[in-house]
């Protein structure tokens, strides 16, 4: 008579497939940290765009002027009406404005008429090899970001 083996798994085979799981599950908590990371960046970006689009709407709705000013100091911001915004720690903030609008060496602002015109300036925001520019236009008003993925 032949003994026949019984059907199943080895405790090696079953520690082999948990360690795998180990494994996958760690690369990818360590991939999700790096996105999780990047999408809160992005997020203070387009933060900052809608409160500067707020800030011009406001200066042609009340007919008066309205500044964003910007504290590079303590790496925030903060629009008319609303509390001061401080950017993520790791992000670094560069202002360039007109001369009128600086107020010292770490602070500034870009000055909104209620035309829609402004003073104009760009910020500049960085993390790591990523850059964010925010354009404003002085003519215009027009708010514009651009991304770049590489210094």
């Amino acid at each position: 008579m032949i003994a026949r083996r019984a059907k199943g798994f080895t405790l090696i085979e079953v520690l082999v497939v948990l360690v795998l799981l180990a494994v996958l599950a760690g690369v990818v908590a360590f991939n999700m940290t790096g996105s999780l990371k990047g999408s809160k960046i992005r997020a203070a970006s387009r933060d900052l765009v809608a409160a500067m689009r707020y800030t011009r709407s406001q200066a042609m709705i009340k007919h008066k002027e309205q500044v964003v000013t910007f504290n590079l100091e303590d790496k925030s911001y903060q629009v008319p009406g609303k509390d001061k915004v401080v950017f993520p720690e790791e992000m670094e903030i560069t202002l360039y404005t007109a001369d009128s609008e600086v107020a010292s060496e770490s602070s500034g602002g870009i000055r909104f008429f209620s035309d829609g015109a402004s003073t104009g300036g760009r910020v500049t925001l960085t993390v790591g090899e990523r850059l964010w520019r925010i354009n404003v236009a002085w003519l215009t008003g027009e708010i514009r970001m651009f991304e770049d993925k590489e210094l």
